[in-house]
Formats: C-alpha cells, structure tokens, sequence
C-alpha cells in the first residue's frame, strides 16, 4: 500500500491534516497518542502493517492532532484543550465524509475518543480504547515522576531518549531507535513536546464514564510499561456493557509487539467474525498505478468535480482489474493495486488503465514487478509490493514501467520494451532493471500462447508441464520425478507465470492445442 494523500481539514482557523485508507463499510477514526506524524507512520514496518491490517475491514481516518505532525503548529504556551481537540475529531470526520464511525484511541487518544462518545453518540458507531486511562496522574505518571520525564525531554527530546519509557523491549533494536528518533523530531518540537506532557497530566475524564452508551471494547498489555493495567480495568469497570481484553506484553505503542492480535479481538469486536490466520507465499505480478501531478488537476477541475471524476476512474480500473483476471489489493487516496498470476495479464491491465485515465482527463503512472507475495487473510504483502510500489514512483506520467523481471517473463507476448535505467533496491544484489512498455497487439484477456512460447520453458519445467496435462496432481508428479512437493509447486507456479496462463486446466489444454 503506498502511502494515502495526506490532506487538510479546517477547524477554526487550524488545519488538522489526516488520511483515509481503505474501503470497508465501517469508518474507524484513529484517535492517535502523545506523538504522530502521518507520513512517518508508513516509514515502520509495524505501523505500516497495523494500519493495512485496519484498512482490511475498515475505511481508516487518520489525522495529527493540532501542533503536532503534519498539522498547523500552535503556542506552546496555550495548547489546545481536550474539547478543542475532540473538535478537531468532528472536523476531521466532516471533512473526510464520515457521518459516524467507531473511535479507536489510542493511550492519550483515550480520554479524547471517550469525550467524544459521551458528546456526539449519533456520530459514535463504538468505541475502542487501546493502552488507555481516564486520568493521567492515578495511571500514568506521579507528579514527580512527570517533572522528571519533563526535564529529560527538555533537553533530550529528538534524540530518541523517550524510548525507554515507551517501548523499553525496543532499546536495542538499532533501526527503531532511529525511526524512533525521527518520529519524536517530526511530531512535536522539543517546546511543544514539554508543553503536551503538562496539558496531558490535567487529563481527568472518569466523571464522563458512566455517559458513555456505545459498545465499548478495552485492550490493554498486562505488563505495560506507560500505562498501568489498572487504568484499563478502571475503564472497562465504569463504562456499562465495556469489554476487557488483556494482553501478554510490555511495550506500549498500539504497532508494537503481537498488532496482529490486538487487530484480530478489534475485528472480532466490529465484525462479529474472528480472522482465521491464512498465510500462504505464492509468485505474483504485482502493478500498482498512481496519480501523478495529483494537485494542478485538482485546481483546474474543482475540489467536487476532481473527487467525482477519480471515484469514477477508480471504478473503471477496477473493472478492468476484474476483466483482465487480477484481484484488487489495498490502495491508497491516489493510488491503485492490484495482484496477477501472469505477469502480461498485469502489463496489459496497467495499458487498460492507462488510457481509461486519459479519456477520463487525468494522469496516471503504473509500476508492475513480479515475485513472491505473503497472502493474509486476503490482504497481500511482500517486498514484491514494495518493488512494485517503487517502480511507481519512478514512472513519468502517462507511462507504464516495468522491471526487468516482468519483461524476461513475457517473452513472445507481443510486448515491445525500452530500457529506462535502473532502480537500487534493498533485498537484490544489482541495481534492478527498468523498461518501458508499449503493446503493439493488444489481444483480448485470456489470450492463450502458442506452441513457441514452450520454449521459454525449462527442460524440467516442460517434463512438469508434461505430467500436468497428463492430470497428475502436485504430488504424484513429485514421487514420479523424485522431487519435494514443494519443488514441484513453484515449477507449477513458474510455468503458469511464464505462459500467462490462470490455472492448471489451462495450461493441460494449451499442451493438448500444442500436440
């Protein structure tokens, strides 16, 4: 998933930005703690993979609270007030179209979701409170404690010293030290900082617990190394009907540590439906389109125009997702996803899209790059994603760019390339290749290869080909060849990539066409 389209919300006279990802049928504001920054957010793995795991099943709305982020700073001598923040919340939800939504908060985000709940119920569909408490000194921190983490980060803050109190199991993870590190710099300045840590130990919301009437889900780590445990079950004890849910673990941030369960008792809690863990690494062709030069048309067309005009195109696309026998894979505001079997089934896809995208009057790159995918719970992963999502970035508006993997695979297809240079990657040994491409035959989706194309077999992939048609299962052809099932699956795997094929049948009856 690349990251969403950070965009502006106006309350009062600040402008609180956020960003929406997903598409499922609840909207789920995430209310977030003590620091945040949007596009820093997609930077660590983990919170990258809670906020994909939430746009599963969720259209997630998520924003920087007012002096801190990506929004509008503000005096640090006069930061906002809880109500002023809870206003941010309703603008954000404005703005994002939301009419009602579940809240999940998140430690300082706590207190604020539950103002909130207990303010506008008609605009609270539930409530989800993470690592939270109802007031800061009883669950948190002592005044002298507090005096002491605020003298430390007067004179610390940016340097990632805060960690320890945060997430002390992470220390000694060098890569999110730093990430840690810049995450403290790009979220609040050291003033801003101080000034949060004060407003924060003011917090006292327990006489609006008994207000509350939305379904209440209560997570927390039993062990949690900011927030004590007590202040979960203080909440989970006076709000009527609220759940509890406790969790083996130390550090505090909601990305830390087991996300996935912590997502599944939150799925779980809106669905009705607990996730059953389905992991399974397959060869796929990834393509990812975006919009390029997103801001001139949204200036030429009109805000209403321009949002009508993409949610029209996004609907195109993914018909021609659908036509061409891809599976639609989380996308962003400005971008497109989508997972293949056959790697010219991708190429020709993101060409389809292409020119939906100039009828439509917009302008559009695509990336495509095939290799091995984790698919869980129907949500794909993988650096496969992260190569594709790459090759985007670098394509030029109107161009569909591929790597050098994807043009080995479609030998013979009709698919004409030139070379665009390289692209440095962490994961391969060289630079990785990078073509353009252009269509000179354009045939119809499904198109089936000939008997030439077996020649970009290998000889053991034909010898499998062979037992395929014959109707030998995977393991049958193992114990014929003497080779692991697994062996056997990837050659499989391999064959229908390289003839562009959807399945087994169908490549048994090109054999059979082939004689």
């Amino acid at each position: 998933m690349q990251t969403p389209q950070t965009r502006y919300a106006k309350s009062d006279d600040v402008r609180i930005a956020y960003q929406v990802a997903g598409q499922g049928a609840l909207d789920l504001v995430f209310v977030p703690g003590f620091m945040s920054n949007l596009d820093i957010h997609w930077e660590d793995p983990g919170y990258a993979h809670l906020l994909r795991r939430l746009s599963a099943f969720t259209r997630v709305i998520q924003f920087d609270k007012r002096g801190t982020g990506l929004s509008d700073r503000v005096d640090t001598h006069h930061l906002p007030s809880l109500e002023t923040r809870m206003d941010d919340v309703r603008a954000v939800m404005d703005a994002a179209g939301s009419g009602r939504a579940v809240l999940l908060g998140a430690s300082e985000g706590v207190p604020m979701s539950i103002l909130f709940a207990a303010t506008y119920p008609e605009r609270t569909r539930a409530l989800v409170l993470y690592g939270g408490y109802a007031h800061f000194h009883s669950w948190v921190l002592r005044p002298a404690v507090l005096a002491e983490f605020i003298k430390r980060a007067d004179s610390e803050w940016g340097t990632g010293a805060s960690l320890a109190s945060f997430a002390p199991g992470l220390v000694e993870d060098a890569r999110f030290a730093a990430w840690w590190a810049r995450f403290e710099r790009l979220s609040a300045s050291p003033a801003a900082a101080v000034a949060l840590a004060r407003m924060n130990a003011e917090i006292d919301v327990r006489p609006v617990l008994g207000s509350i009437r939305v379904p209440t889900l209560v997570l927390h780590r039993s062990d949690d190394a900011r927030v004590k445990i007590a202040g979960g079950r203080y909440l989970a004890e006076h709000i009527k009907g609220a759940r509890l849910v406790e969790m083996p673990g130390r550090d505090h941030p909601i990305w830390t540590g087991e996300v996935d369960r912590v997502v599944d008792e939150i799925e779980e809690f809106l669905t009705g439906v607990r996730p059953v863990p389905v992991h399974d690494r397959v060869l796929a062709t990834i393509l990812v389109a975006r919009l390029s030069a997103p801001q001139p048309s949204v200036i030429r067309l009109g805000e209403r125009q321009w949002t009508e005009r993409l949610e029209e195109f996004r609907s195109e696309a993914l018909g021609e997702i659908a036509r061409f026998g891809g599976q639609a894979i989380a996308s962003g505001a400005d971008d497109i996803g989508a997972r293949f079997d056959g790697p010219a089934r991708a190429v020709r896809c993101a060409l389809a899209i292409q020119t939906t995208a100039e009828n439509s009057g917009l302008k559009f790159a695509a990336g495509v790059h095939a290799g091995e995918v984790e698919i869980h719970d129907g949500a794909t992963a993988g650096p496969a994603v992260h190569v594709a999502g790459r090759i985007s970035a670098r394509a030029q508006s109107g161009e569909v760019l591929v790597s050098g993997v994807v043009k080995d695979l479609v030998a013979g297809s009709g698919l004409q390339f030139t070379p665009r240079g390289t692209e440095t990657i962490d994961g391969f040994d060289t630079p990785l290749a990078l073509l353009t491409v252009v269509d000179e035959r354009s045939p119809a989706p499904g198109a089936h290869p000939g008997r030439t194309e077996l020649e970009m077999l290998s000889a053991r992939e034909r010898e499998v080909l062979a037992l395929v048609a014959e109707g030998l299962s995977n393991a049958a052809i193992a114990k014929r060849l003497r080779l692991s099932d697994h062996t056997i699956k990837r050659h499989v795997a391999n064959i229908l990539m390289k003839l562009d094929l959807p399945n087994r049948a169908a490549a048994a009856a090109m054999v059979g066409r082939a004689g």
